[in-house]
């Protein structure tokens, strides 16, 4: 079992969790990760060019990202992400592969390290899975950014309501998990994990939650203090497992959930499937 780091950084946010239950401000917390390898160095074969940068753009953080980036062609897709990005400086991120600057990433958000699953390559351009906004894919070319291995996933299954976590294509544990409301449901399709959160409150059995790049497909569905809230995985007070019931976060077991604590690093890649 991978051993705990101490924590690095802090991120305030609001983790959407519970029913019922209003969160407050917490923080989340991302475990130290091995040094990242250097990218690979760029192709002499002929790729896009960037496009110039226009002014204005913002900066992705922990509130809804930017539009005009493309749909993530593959939300849906189980086959297992292997390779993690994380830039080295603040870089702008397109539409596609030559396409329109819309945002800039940066290393950190609000100080801890962002880690995004690499779901297609192009003409030396990567595309990537962005936080703060669903099923949604920003490219990168080369330069400015490194990479590191990714050997573990989670699937979730809305159908019979049940969490997979699989390291290396293998399943390594299966647990039946609560899901979001009929108003509130759980965002389907890819996402990761953004860092640990903790949580106040027995309801949570005491458990930091995962939290993750997902964000409410209804903001205005939820309660006023979890707007801006992002989806996260936690353990629960009692056995209630098995239903839709939550504010769109997934329920699990608190020794399961324990597991994934200590399991799951940074940018480990999450797919909810109908």
């Amino acid at each position: 079992m991978r051993r705990r780091l101490p924590a690095v950084f802090v991120l305030a946010v609001l983790v959407l969790a519970g029913c019922g239950s209003k969160p407050s401000a917490t923080g989340v917390f991302l475990e130290a990760e091995p040094p990242l390898a250097p990218s690979a160095a760029p192709s002499p074969t002929s790729a896009p060019s960037p496009a110039p940068v226009q002014g204005g753009l913002k900066t992705i953080d922990y509130t809804p990202a930017p539009k005009g980036f493309p749909a993530d062609p593959d939300s849906s897709s189980t086959a297992q992400i292997t390779e993690g990005l994380h830039v080295t400086r603040k870089t702008p991120v397109y539409d596609a592969p030559g396409g329109a600057a819309r945002a800039y990433l940066a290393p950190t958000i609000s100080g801890v390290q962002l880690i995004m699953p690499i779901v297609a390559h192009q003409a030396d351009w990567v595309a990537v899975l962005l936080p703060s906004v669903n099923r949604t894919v920003g490219w990168l070319p080369p330069g400015n950014y490194t990479t590191t291995k990714l050997r573990d996933q989670l699937i979730v299954d809305k159908s019979d309501h049940t969490l997979t976590w699989r390291r290396d294509g293998a399943a390594k544990g299966s647990w039946t998990v609560t899901l979001g409301a009929a108003k509130t449901p759980t965002p389907l399709g890819r996402t990761f994990v953004l860092g640990h959160s903790t949580l106040p409150g027995k309801v949570y059995a005491g458990v930091d939650a995962l939290a993750l790049g997902a964000v409410p497909d209804d903001p205005d569905a939820v309660a006023t203090g979890l707007k801006g809230a992002h989806i996260g995985i936690h353990a629960w007070y009692k056995d209630d497992f098995g239903y839709n019931k939550s504010n769109g976060c997934v329920r699990m077991p608190k020794l399961a959930q324990q597991t994934l604590l200590s399991e799951l690093p940074a940018g480990t890649p999450i797919v909810v499937v109908a």
